[in-house]
C-alpha cells in the first residue's frame, strides 16, 4: 500500500472512530454528563487532527502536478509553495509526479514508478551509477515507450530507474532537452516545443 493510500486509511479509520464514538456516547445510558463532555471534546480533539491532516493531504494533491496549455500549446507549470516545478506526465500509459529537476542528466523512474509504468525492477540491469545527494546508487537504463506531457508525445524516451530509495521521480535533461525552449518566469515554468 502506497503512502498516500495508508495516509487516506488512517484518516478514514480516525473519522469512523469518531463517528462510532457519537453514536456510542448519544446511545449509552448512565453515563454522566462529566464523561459525555470529556468524550465530546476528545473527539472534537480527533476530529481536528484528522482535519488538519486531511487538508495537508488534500493541498499536496492539488499543488503537485498541475499543469496548464496555453493557446500558444506551451506547458506552463507553476511554482510549488516548496520553490520546485511539478507536473504529471504519462508514461507508458501511467500517470507520473514529477520534479522538474535540470541538475538531473536523465529522466529518472523510482521503483514504484517505474512498476506503474510497467517495467519490473526486480528484473532490471543495474549496471549504471549515480551520484546523488544521498551517495552513489545503481541506475538501470530503459527505453519508454511512450511520454505525454500535454499535447506532445515522444516516443522511444531514454530514461534511467533508479535502485535507491527515491521521494519521487526526476524529470532531467535528458527529457527536457527535447522542448526548444526552457523559460521559467513569474513563478512560471514555459516549455515550448
Amino acid at each position: 500500500m502506497g503512502e498516500f493510500e495508508t495516509g487516506r486509511l488512517i484518516y478514514l479509520v480516525v473519522l469512523l472512530a469518531m463517528v462510532g464514538g457519537w453514536f456510542f456516547m448519544q446511545t449509552r445510558e448512565g453515563l454522566g454528563k462529566t464523561l459525555q463532555h470529556a468524550a465530546i471534546w476528545g473527539m472534537i480533539f480527533v476530529g481536528g487532527a484528522a482535519a488538519v491532516g486531511l487538508w495537508q493531504d488534500i493541498t499536496y494533491q492539488t499543488g503537485r502536478g498541475q499543469i496548464a496549455v496555453n493557446s500558444a500549446g506551451q506547458i506552463v507549470v507553476p511554482r510549488n509553495a516548496d520553490g520546485h516545478y511539478y507536473l504529471a506526465a504519462e508514461v507508458n500509459g501511467a500517470t507520473i509526479r514529477f520534479v522538474v529537476d535540470t541538475g538531473a542528466t536523465d529522466l529518472v523512474l523510482s521503483q514504484e514508478d517505474a512498476a506503474r509504468a510497467g517495467l519490473d525492477p526486480e528484473t532490471l540491469i543495474y549496471s549504471g551509477r549515480a551520484n546523488t545527494a544521498n551517495g552513489m546508487v545503481r541506475t538501470a537504463f530503459v527505453k519508454l515507450d511512450q511520454v505525454r506531457l500535454g499535447n506532445a508525445e515522444d516516443r522511444d524516451v531514454r530514461a534511467v530507474v533508479n535502485q535507491g530509495e527515491m521521494d519521487g521521480s526526476l524529470l532531467g535533461m535528458g527529457y527536457l532537452q527535447r522542448w526548444g525552449r526552457i523559460e521559467i518566469t513569474g513563478g512560471e515554468l514555459i516549455l515550448t516545443r
